[in-house]
């Protein structure tokens, strides 16, 4: 096999790549979050209270990881946990005001990083490319 027929090599090194780069780009404007823990702050931000099994299947994450970010997210003072009124036993997720500003100074980075991502790409290549990679969610499901 050719190196370049390695396709879930490449996946994962581009992955690797982009995660370092954009910790790195967070961390020079001395935003606290990684981008896993953004990705739970972006999702409350559009719907706060949800619970840690709505975040781990958006998120394609198992519950023991939910967990564990939201605990620093919680330790941070970016989000609250309150049990459910209506089930004790679910914990739902608030984004608190900390947790809304930290949110909206890395979405800056962020977008930042999505837009040099695409530089030097043609429009179309661009859309091929979403294509692909929205095509592994059909392929291979959310979990």
């Amino acid at each position: 096999m050719s190196t370049d027929d390695r396709l879930i090599n490449l996946v994962f090194t581009a992955q690797q790549k982009l995660r370092t780069y954009l910790n790195n780009a967070l961390t020079a404007k001395r935003i606290k979050v990684t981008p896993a823990q953004a990705g739970i702050l972006f999702l409350l931000k559009q719907k706060d209270g949800q619970s840690m099994s709505e975040l781990s299947q958006v998120l394609s994450i198992d519950n023991s990881t939910i967990t564990g970010l939201v605990d620093r997210l919680e330790k941070t003072g970016f989000v609250s946990r309150n049990a459910s009124p209506s089930d004790r036993r679910i914990s739902q997720i608030h984004i608190t005001s900390e947790g809304m500003e930290e949110i909206n100074r890395a979405k800056i980075v962020i977008n930042r990083v999505n837009q040099e991502i695409k530089e030097g790409f043609s429009e179309t290549e661009i859309e091929a490319f979403k294509r692909i990679l929205n095509s592994f969610f059909d392929k291979f499901g959310n979990g």
